[in-house]
């Protein structure tokens, strides 16, 4: 096959389709209140997050206990320069971790798990990530995406009972859903699964397989035809990896996350027992992304422990270096940077916990909440290693490895920038984040006028839409207008010795100017909204500073009630909210003020070969070969390389 050519087995899908596939399996209603919906509606509800909610004592109780005995493991049973070095995390780690119960933290204790909280199953990812990132990983693929999220949501308890008490205590599991040649549009995916008698026959190859090269389970999304009797459509299968057919062709090896077990995996006739099968035919696609609401949690986790660690070297370090006569923490080019570092933190473990307790309660929909968390976690986390390694210097630079080796402290800082690299791709990559959270913060807009603005609605659909569209404007836009946030007197309980009154009344305002904002877009391009991607990701940036402002106060409240570091905990929320406030007011401006109409007219002339002059006087280091590998179904050719650990 050449370079130019790419697998011939993909379904031909047109975008209409693609779009239609992803919008079937995306959750069609609102059963419960979401406070992120409401702030992009325009409308503040505090009430949904204020008092900040809090787990049990039973709950937290017993969390805390793991979190003591899994603290004692990392620290005396955990060699993570090691794991980097060999690029694998041994054996006897796994084996630890497993009779600990860390492969069961969210699994009920009736199937053998912990049965901790979300709240408590992040703080121990957290725990273990900061150890090793590659530990944090395989924990979180097994329990968030793997194996036991969907059966706890949609499997049934013949399911539960067979699964689970492995999942806990011995297996490993991992979730398979990338396809050579299939990322975030999966209308176009090629795994196939044909029934036969009581089996499903799954035939295919899945791409970045985390955990699939130790995994004994896996959770496999593959596309059942439509026949006599079977509805059809992407449907989840849970598969023992030791079935005849199953072959692991590779171990993937990236930049960071040395220690993670990545594979790719070819399914060649592999016979799957309907009783296998999770939910019903063509419900695949819903179980990965309701399994994704609470399980992208887990990255904002990584993000957190990645924050703190950042801060704690920033400070010892800045206090130890000097330069022009005084510690470099008081030279204000760095200290700002230890600023942000410190507000950030404090931002992204309110964020983190917050959703995570409300995850807990399950008196709210946070499906964009959960989302709205990994995607600016993932990318402030990204900017504070980058910062900690501009603070660093040349050190920042060098490998841990490097610098002990001339006798100074090895400080993994750029580990942690390779490691963090891909939490801004991994479970939605930042532009897939920005789509996704945009089609449900404009919802309420669709479900009464998405029928105006299709170009294949007729003209009675049309005028059905524009009288339900008109009655829902004229009880929405003038509530637009004014707000608590014009009274100088509201959130007045968010008032000490630092105030964050001010803050609240800001969020308040800002979310009904980003509102209008996004009434005006619409009104503007209607059915070529969907296309201005660029305002779309600004709009939900701005979304994601509001949510974050409004979980600093709320945490800082929290703590000031408990006598936590009250004090400090207002002043870190303080400087944060104010740092936010410069963030949005530019995402604002940048709305109407950008260069996206350019940008496009300069992608044309790039892909026609209008510009490819400027490419002139280097040389491609690049090796031969396509740039999709050949996934057509067929009998492996390679070795297995798959090892379970046991």
């Amino acid at each position: 096959m050449s370079a130019s050519t790419t697998p011939s087995s993909r379904p031909a899908v047109t975008e209409r389709e693609a779009r239609e596939v992803a919008e079937a399996a995306r959750e069609q209603h609102w059963r419960k209140p979401s406070f992120a919906k409401e702030l992009f509606l325009g409308r503040f509800r505090l009430d949904l997050i204020h008092p900040h909610p809090l787990p049990a004592d039973e709950a937290a109780q017993r969390g805390e206990e793991f979190l003591a005995k899994l603290r004692d493991f990392v620290e005396t049973k955990v060699d993570a320069a090691l794991i980097e070095r060999d690029a694998r995390i041994p054996d006897e780690v796994i084996d630890g971790l497993k009779e600990l119960g860390a492969f069961g933290m969210k699994i009920d204790t009736k199937y053998g798990g912990l049965g901790l909280t979300q709240v408590y199953y992040n703080k121990a990812l957290s725990l273990a990530g900061s150890a090793c990132p590659a530990i944090g990983v395989l924990l979180s693929a097994h329990q968030s995406i793997g194996v036991p999220q969907p059966l706890k949501l949609f499997g049934t308890q013949e399911q539960k009972e067979r699964f689970l008490p492995r999942c806990a205590r011995t297996d490993i599991s991992a979730f398979l859903l990338t396809e050579p040649d299939v990322g975030s549009d999966p209308a176009r995916l090629a795994t196939t699964a044909v029934p036969d008698g009581d089996d499903y026959v799954l035939d295919g190859v899945k791409l970045w397989t985390t955990n699939g090269v130790v995994a004994d389970l896996l959770v496999v999304m593959a596309r059942v035809p439509k026949s006599e009797g079977h509805k059809g459509g992407i449907t989840a299968f849970v598969v023992e990896t030791n079935s005849p057919g199953v072959t692991v062709e590779n171990r993937n090896a990236f930049m960071g996350l040395r220690g993670i077990e990545n594979g790719v995996t070819r399914f060649h006739q592999v016979r799957v027992p309907a009783a296998n099968r999770v939910g019903q035919e063509g419900q695949g696609l819903k179980i990965a992304l309701t399994t994704l609401n609470t399980g992208r949690l887990s990255l904002p986790a990584s993000c957190v422990a990645a924050g703190k660690w950042c801060l704690k070297i920033a400070r010892e370090w800045s206090a130890a270096r000097e330069q022009w006569g005084k510690p470099v923490a008081h030279h204000e080019a760095v200290g700002s940077k230890i600023s942000f570092i410190a507000a950030t933190t404090f931002a992204l473990e309110a964020v983190t916990d917050l959703a995570s307790q409300m995850a807990d309660e399950d008196r709210n929909d946070i499906r964009i909440e959960g989302a709205l968390a990994k995607l600016y976690a993932s990318e402030m986390a990204w900017t504070m290693a980058d910062e900690l390694v501009q603070i660093r210097g040349g050190r920042g630079f060098e490998t841990a490895e490097s610098l002990r080796a001339r006798g100074e402290r090895g400080v993994p800082a750029e580990q942690l920038l390779r490691d963090l690299r891909i939490n801004r791709i991994f479970e939605g990559s930042t532009e897939i984040m920005h789509l996704l959270i945009a089609r449900e913060a404009v919802d309420a807009h669709l479900s009464v006028a998405g029928d105006l603005i299709d170009p294949e609605k007729s003209l009675g659909d049309k005028a059905r839409a524009g009288a339900n569209a008109g009655v829902f404007y004229a009880k929405w836009l003038p509530k637009l207008v004014a707000g608590p946030g014009r009274l100088p007197t509201s959130y007045g309980e968010f008032k000490h010795e630092v105030d964050l009154s001010g803050h609240l009344r800001y969020v308040e305002r800002t979310s009904r100017k980003l509102a209008r904002s996004t009434f005006y877009a619409m009104s503007r391009w209607q059915g070529r909204m969907e296309s201005k991607q660029g305002f779309l990701g600004r709009i939900v940036d701005i979304g994601a500073e509001l949510f974050a402002m409004s979980a600093a106060c709320v945490r800082a409240e929290l703590l000031r009630s408990q006598g936590d570091h009250g004090r400090e905990a207002y002043q870190l929320a303080d400087v944060f909210c104010r740092q936010s406030r410069i963030r949005i007011e530019e995402l604002f401006n940048r709305l109407w003020t950008n260069t996206d109409d350019l940008d496009r007219k300069v992608v044309k002339g790039v892909l026609s070969g209008t510009y490819e002059w400027l490419e002139r006087g280097i040389v491609d280091p690049s090796g031969e070969g396509p740039w999709i590998a050949d996934a057509t179904p067929g009998p492996s050719r390679k070795e297995n390389m798959h090892r379970p650990i046991r």
